[in-house]
């Protein structure tokens, strides 16, 4: 489902992605367990089309990618600190990014906020959403848009040890329905608990886990 090859990417000067070759199997979670520092975020935004790879190859889906192909369409993801519209409710942002979409169904959303622990008729704006919270909205996000492949950097961000578990329950969930999962984390156990294949980066040079 995602295949890269001899990838490298260079910021101001600095070598940051190092040949980097990866390989994600359809409908399996793949993991990357890496410090903050080591390339992992980078290495995701050159596979959304935000950075483009400065050499290499990328197959998505089977099909190359080519420099002029723009941001990738069809892929969830949480990257760094997700942004929402922060006098707005839970509800109200996932209604406007579906909407965006020419979709309505408050219904289906409503049950999305329960899915991942919150309230959907909850009043708060998500400026008073602690970080938790605003982790398992980015994750209801995800799971609303339905998309066959996911990219989640660091998702276990802000949430406590009984919510860690019901998200890694839903990543489970996600892999069972078809999708495909590549997840970068720090935790080496959300890596063991979740992933069919880990790769470790460190200082830019990615390498298979045995």
């Amino acid at each position: 489902m995602i295949k890269i090859v001899n990838a490298n990417k260079s910021i101001k000067k600095q070598h940051i992605l190092k040949d980097v070759s990866l390989d994600v199997e359809k409908g399996s979670i793949c993991g990357i367990v890496g410090n903050n520092g080591s390339g992992k975020t980078v290495l995701f935004k050159c596979i959304l089309g935000i950075y483009l790879f400065d050499s290499g190859e990328m197959w998505i889906r089977g099909v190359k990618r080519q420099k002029k192909d723009g941001i990738l369409t069809g892929t969830s993801a949480i990257i760094e600190h997700p942004a929402f519209l922060e006098n707005h409710t839970g509800l109200q942002n996932l209604r406007y990014l579906y909407e965006l979409n020419n979709k309505k169904n408050i219904p289906y959303l409503k049950e999305v906020l329960e899915k991942v622990g919150l309230d959907p008729d909850i009043r708060k704006k998500v400026k008073n959403y602690s970080l938790g919270m605003k982790q398992r909205l980015a994750i209801a996000q995800v799971i609303m848009e339905d998309n066959d492949v996911i990219i989640l950097d660091e998702p276990m961000n802000g949430l406590d040890k009984n919510g860690i578990q019901e998200i890694r329950q839903i990543f489970i969930d996600l892999k069972r329905s078809g999708k495909t999962i590549l997840l970068a984390s720090h935790n080496e156990e959300d890596i063991a608990c979740l992933c069919d294949k880990v790769y470790e980066m460190d200082a830019g040079i990615l390498r298979l886990k045995k």
